[in-house]
């Protein structure tokens, strides 16, 4: 697999710009088209519950906070792209954010995305990994703070041996390749049969076989979760990009009882990678 065609989500926030850079950066990197996707909200499906007709003003308000955040987004992109010497494609839709994300990606090898925020009603935080299990595509998901100037280079693989993992480690190898240094990290191994007899050196080696200088390590968190585990061992490494699978049990289970991927998703310090 090779990126050729990299999709960004061009949310109109403080962190566009951010998300852009690492979208474009990767693109040139590995030769790829950008492609920038701008969701516009449907202003007659934002006004549909008020009781009564809609007043004129209000409809032309709406179409017009509509239009300005398109022209930023767009303002971005190009800024980016000139940054970059690099050119882009420039697409807009309305309606779902997930499902109309979910169709561009599917033609897509990477989706980037900005992380989300549970404070901010518009901005889902559980939107990137809703696109992950939609399309089979990864997602790279910039963190709300922070500035990443290298994306790629001290990667910290995630592995526990499961079927997202797995999946993700594939995903990951067109990045994986041209780091500089590699950690597949298992935290919490069991001792059964699906790490073998030393956690993540199985994955390491085949990581070898495609070119990837990659060590195994391992940590037993006892006095603290498995995300915050990933999340120190990714800043002693002074990583740059986590990879790991997303969502192992239902989603059901992970809303219920926390989770990985969504205590991953609402803490990361760093981009993070992520596949279904």
């Amino acid at each position: 697999m090779s990126l050729k065609s990299i999709l960004v989500h061009a949310a109109p926030d403080d962190r566009l710009g951010a998300v852009l850079d690492i979208a474009f950066t990767l693109a040139r990197t590995h030769d790829a088209h950008p492609i920038g996707l701008h969701i516009s909200s449907d202003p007659a499906a934002s006004l549909h519950s008020l009781p009564g007709p809609v007043p004129g003003e209000l409809m032309a308000a709406l179409e017009d906070r509509i239009e300005d955040e398109q022209g930023r987004s767009k303002t971005a992109f190009d800024e980016a792209a000139t940054r970059h010497g690099i050119s882009g494609e420039w697409r807009v839709e309305s309606g779902d954010p997930a499902s109309r994300i979910g169709i561009h990606a599917r033609y897509a090898d990477l989706a980037v995305m900005g992380q989300g925020d549970e404070e901010d009603p518009s901005n889902d935080p559980e939107l990137p990994t809703t696109v992950a299990s939609m399309t089979g595509r990864p997602v790279l998901i910039v963190p709300r703070a922070g500035r990443f100037a290298d994306v790629g280079k001290r990667v910290l693989v995630c592995w526990n041996a499961s079927r997202e993992a797995t999946r993700a480690v594939t995903d990951a190898l067109p990045i994986l390749r041209l780091a500089d240094q590699v950690t597949v990290l298992a935290v919490n191994p069991d001792e059964g049969e699906s790490h073998g007899e030393v956690p993540g050196a199985d994955m390491s080696h085949y990581l070898a076989r495609h070119g990837v200088r990659a060590e195994a390590n391992r940590t037993y968190a006892e006095s603290i979760d498995v995300a915050d585990a990933i999340l120190s061992r990714a800043a002693d490494l002074s990583c740059d990009l986590i990879v790991m699978g997303a969502y192992g049990h239902s989603r059901t289970r992970e809303w219920i009882f926390g989770g990985v991927t969504r205590s991953i998703m609402r803490t990361m310090t760093r981009p993070v990678l992520i596949s279904h």
